[in-house]
């Protein structure tokens, strides 16, 4: 890429967020709704409560636990050949896993409490997620070094912020860390190319993504159409580990492209 276009690309990102964080800065404080820990999941069963919306997180375990052996392992460092480069995935699928006990956690015991270790492991997903697209499409060092700590820590400094205020806390900044990262992977993938974060993969993600608010959304309407089978919640769940294991097929994806053609 052309220097002068780097850079401008550069003052893009920066412009973006510095807008974000002043949009975020205007909307007045608002805490957690007493009525988010009312979930339709009503099951128990082997003395477990919430059934449904607690065991629907095996499927991030497994997500976490396999994109994790696959960036350790010998497949994945032959894509991501330097430790810098796979300590942005080892976090984000580490953080995978832990989101699976920390939902279990707090589905088992609804309060904002038990919802803070759920939003601390999926804090750091996100973050990791933004800092490895910085890493293999802006600037790598920077990415690992600088972006990677300073998102996590501002993360979990929003979470901590939401914890520490009266009553039902300010959520603005904890908000901001799951919208920021939205708004800028797909922007960093259009303006800047990549070697390993590929395009398509990240339309799935979203794509998935739209179901996980989906479902979020329609927790008791999903709930109430299955004739209480499953509920919104639990699906999305499920398709969070979806949308989690489009890095890891990615990985798979750039592996493939890397191998020499036999003819």
């Amino acid at each position: 890429m052309p220097r002068r276009l780097y850079r401008r690309n550069i003052g893009v990102l920066a412009l973006v967020a510095v807008v974000a964080l002043m949009l975020a800065g205007m909307v007045a404080p608002f805490g957690q709704d007493p009525a988010y820990h009312r979930f339709a999941d009503q099951w128990e069963l082997l003395g477990i409560p919430h059934f449904g919306d607690v065991v629907s997180n095996i499927g991030l375990l497994i997500v976490g636990a396999l994109g994790l052996a696959f960036v350790t392992g010998g497949r994945g460092r032959a894509v991501l050949t330097e430790p810098s480069e796979r300590l942005p995935y080892q976090i984000f699928f580490t953080a995978i896993a832990l989101i699976a006990f920390g939902s279990a956690y707090y589905h088992a015991d609804p309060t904002d409490q038990t919802l803070f270790w759920d939003r601390l492991a999926m804090t750091i997903a996100y973050s990791a997620l933004l800092a490895l697209f910085i890493a293999d499409r802006v600037h790598g060092p920077v990415g690992v070094r600088v972006m990677l700590p300073l998102l996590v820590a501002l993360g979990a400094g929003a979470l901590i912020y939401w914890r520490l205020g009266e009553a039902a806390g300010d959520l603005r900044f904890y908000f901001l860390s799951q919208f920021y990262p939205a708004l800028m992977i797909p922007l960093i993938c259009l303006l800047f190319p990549g070697r390993h974060t590929l395009g398509r993969y990240v339309l799935y993600l979203f794509v998935c993504y739209a179901f996980v608010v989906g479902g979020e959304w329609l927790d008791h309407e999903i709930y109430a159409l299955s004739a209480g089978v499953v509920s919104g919640h639990s699906l999305k769940h499920l398709f969070a580990a979806l949308a989690a294991s489009m890095i890891h097929i990615m990985l798979v994806t750039a592996v493939k492209r890397s191998r020499p053609s036999i003819r």
